[in-house]
């Protein structure tokens, strides 16, 4: 028997030309997509509207089964003062109040469990490469106890909202 040769035909010269099309990259995007990202604002930049969203807290120094260890916070825009935040703490199913701002790198954030006495602060800065997303500082409970001291805290935006 007498082996066989394939010829070319015109059909696979088209397909080979499908293929080759459909292997070459494209440059395409979709109204979709994100644009461009934005450039990492400087620690010097960094403002009230760098805060909005949420945020992981750490509180260093306490043992993380302890009471307080972890906080989340939301931030938004201020209502009222247009330079500033305010949103919730969330620390072991309970919620309180939060609000202040940021200036040049520095954070100050007052924390009020009634929704009139301030209970605690949260002073800190920005850290330096972090694009705005992690700052560290010291929370300061207003009515320190053993229980719950002062502590420096690690506080790391979290994504999804921006």
């Amino acid at each position: 028997m007498e082996p066989r040769t394939h010829r070319p035909t015109p059909l696979m010269g088209v397909a080979l030309i499908l293929i080759a099309i459909s292997a070459y990259p494209t440059s395409a995007s979709s109204q979709n997509e994100p644009q461009s990202t934005a450039a990492c604002p400087s620690t010097a930049e960094l403002d009230h509207q760098h805060l909005q969203g949420r945020w992981l807290a750490q509180l260093q120094g306490v043992a993380p089964d302890a009471t307080g260890a972890t906080a989340t916070l939301q931030l938004g825009p201020h209502p009222e003062l247009a330079q500033s935040v305010r949103g919730t703490v969330q620390r072991n199913g309970a919620t309180a109040q939060i609000s202040g701002d940021a200036d040049g790198g520095d954070l100050t954030l007052e924390e009020s469990i009634n929704g009139t006495n301030i209970s605690a602060t949260w002073t800190g800065q920005v850290v330096d490469g972090s694009c705005g997303k992690e700052i560290r500082g010291t929370w300061n409970n207003a009515n320190p106890t053993p229980s719950a001291p002062s502590a420096p805290f690690v506080l790391r935006k979290q994504a999804g909202w921006q």
